[in-house]
């Protein structure tokens, strides 16, 4: 049951995590990549190759706009398509060195400048709380 202290909290993690969000991005590398194709390559380098469907279902895509996507990641070189060893009819996306390569710049700038922020601006319970609570937010993600 919802009390009006968990919706304050609720409430008040959405605009936190929104700011830093918005913080975040701005810190992201120019490579004309949007956050579309970013989380899909994201998602092939967590999980490995994965059918368009598979990917369709992860992120919450319409499949004609996850045709789109993958077809731009395509022609920058940054998947690869291939038929599935175990069901030729299937086929298998994943991601190419190239792509590890730009989702590698852009993520890891952005934790620098999370990680400095954190060490200037925090102290170490303050750090060890944050931690907890990624944890939380991953299992409150989870379907």
């Amino acid at each position: 049951m919802e009390t009006e202290e968990v919706r304050a909290t609720a409430g008040a993690l959405r605009q936190g995590m929104a700011q830093l969000g918005r913080r975040l991005r701005a810190e992201r590398v120019s490579n004309g990549l949007s956050r579309s194709r970013l989380s899909l390559l994201n998602l092939l380098a967590l999980h490995g190759p994965m059918t368009a469907s598979a990917m369709a279902a992860a992120e919450r895509l319409q499949p004609q706009s996850l045709t789109r996507l993958l077809s731009r990641l395509e022609d920058d070189g940054l998947i690869v398509r291939s038929p599935d060893d175990a069901d030729r009819r299937q086929v298998r996306i994943d991601i190419t060195r190239e792509g590890v390569a730009v989702l590698d710049e852009d993520t890891d700038r952005r934790e620098a400048w999370l990680a400095k922020a954190m060490a200037e601006r925090l102290t170490a319970t303050e750090c060890e709380v944050l931690r907890l609570a990624a944890g939380l937010m991953e299992r409150l993600a989870d379907d």
